[in-house]
């Protein structure tokens, strides 16, 4: 085992710069994408803990204008359903105290700020997903690169021998196999993250969408309570 790890250590310090290039390409862009899976794992998972928390309390019954403040007192960051409340009730508390008692107008401001904050939220959720899909596009195609150029150097080299053996040009196509292997490696692995967390986050949206269509009938029904009132 430890004879084969050598070997393959010792194929990669004897590849051409421009083969050992590409493997360092590679391996720099298969640790950026392991770091972005990690930390997006780690985001989609509090922003689901997150959103099933503030939704268990906001259906408990609580008065809106408590939980407004509740939310509005938090020095965390506001993210993800919390964010899109806030935005939406700030909006129709505006609308409210500036005498706009217009059920559509306190409706469609509150309805509009949420739609904002909503697509401020995904944006933050897709962040660095377009790099994984890069990763898993590109890298077979640059290890396929490396791999090429390497079979290319190997069989040049037979030109001047006068006694072709596989012997003579098997280092050289087994350094550039190795480049088709990293390529590979880097991109498996972004391929199903990307998928992974693309359907987590438009599952995450799916579930935004519906808090915010809920939480604007809300505030359709208090606004014609205060039109009446009014």
């Amino acid at each position: 085992m430890e004879s084969s790890e050598l070997q393959i250590w010792e194929l990669i310090i004897e590849a051409s710069l421009l083969v050992q290039g590409v493997m360092a390409l590679l391996v720099l862009a298969s640790i950026g994408s392991w770091m972005v899976i990690f930390r997006k794992r780690q985001m989609l998972s509090k922003a689901k803990k997150r959103a099933h928390k503030f939704e268990e309390l906001f259906w408990s019954g609580a008065d809106l204008g408590k939980l407004y403040d509740k939310v509005a007192s938090d020095q965390a960051n506001k993210e993800g359903l919390e964010a899109i409340f806030q935005s939406g009730f700030k909006a129709f508390t505006r609308l409210r105290e500036e005498q706009h008692l217009n059920p559509e107008t306190l409706f469609n401001g509150a309805h509009r700020a949420m739609r904002v904050t909503l697509t401020r939220e995904i944006e933050r959720l897709e962040n660095n997903l377009s790099f994984l899909a890069t990763v898993g596009s590109v890298s077979p195609y640059v290890g396929l690169f490396g791999t090429v150029w390497g079979i290319m150097n190997s069989f040049r080299g037979l030109a001047g021998a006068q006694q072709a053996t596989i012997a003579m040009v098997a280092p050289g196509i087994s350094e550039a196999l190795i480049a088709t292997a990293m390529g590979l490696f880097a991109a498996i692995p972004a391929v199903i993250a990307y998928n992974k967390y693309s359907s987590e986050v438009e599952r995450l949206e799916m579930h935004y969408d519906n808090f915010k269509e809920e939480f604007g009938s809300i505030l359709h029904r208090q606004a014609r309570k205060l039109q009446e009132q009014g």
